[in-house]
Formats: C-alpha cells, sequence, structure tokens
C-alpha cells in the first residue's frame, strides 16, 4: 500500500523554497526582483558580504536556475553579471506567496 501524501495547508512551512531561504540568496534574489540584473560588486555592496561568501550562494541559485550569470570583460576588467531568470522570477513570487500564507493568521483559512 503506498503512503499518502500529507495534506499541505497554508501554513505548511515544508513548502518554503529553501534555495531562496537562506539570509544571502534572500537577499539577492530581493535585490534582482527589483533589479533584474546586477554586476557581482553591486551585489556585495547591496547584501554586504565577502566575496566568497557572496560566490558561494550565486552558484547555488545558479545551479537551481533561479539566475543567468554572464562573464564578460568591461575595460579590461573582468566582470560578472547575475540575471534573474524567469524560473527566479517566478522562485522568487511563489516564495513571497508562500511567506504570506504563513503570516495569515489560522483562523483565516
Amino acid at each position: 500500500m503506498a503512503k499518502k501524501k500529507p495534506v499541505m495547508s497554508g501554513f505548511d512551512y515544508r513548502e518554503i523554497d529553501d534555495v531562496i531561504h537562506g539570509r544571502v540568496r534572500l537577499s539577492v534574489m530581493a535585490y534582482l526582483s527589483g533589479a533584474g540584473s546586477a554586476d557581482f560588486t553591486l551585489l556585495r555592496k547591496k547584501v554586504g558580504v565577502t566575496d566568497g561568501n557572496l560566490s558561494v550562494h550565486i552558484r547555488k541559485l545558479e545551479e537551481a536556475g533561479y539566475l543567468r550569470v554572464e562573464k564578460k570583460f568591461s575595460d579590461r576588467r573582468p566582470l560578472t553579471v547575475c540575471h534573474l531568470t524567469k524560473k527566479g522570477r517566478e522562485s522568487w513570487i511563489a516564495y513571497i506567496a508562500r511567506m504570506e500564507a504563513l503570516m495569515r493568521p489560522a483562523a483565516a483559512e
């Protein structure tokens, strides 16, 4: 007999996207949801983390398909630009909806 999947309610924390939910990744997604894209230096300043820390989180978002990372040169200097993908925008919207559902009073269900 197959195990029944539990019914998800509006208050189910297990539906939170763990890729986005980390503080640094949340900050990156929040910034890019408005900006669409940003270079690495600007993101680092906005998020307030080290280069290495930001690189790890960008890679995780890229692996999930939420960001597209473009590497190019500007005035002979390397430039990394992060772009929010369609999947990233859809996942961000779903994440916000999930968080809003968690913040609604249980009586509202």
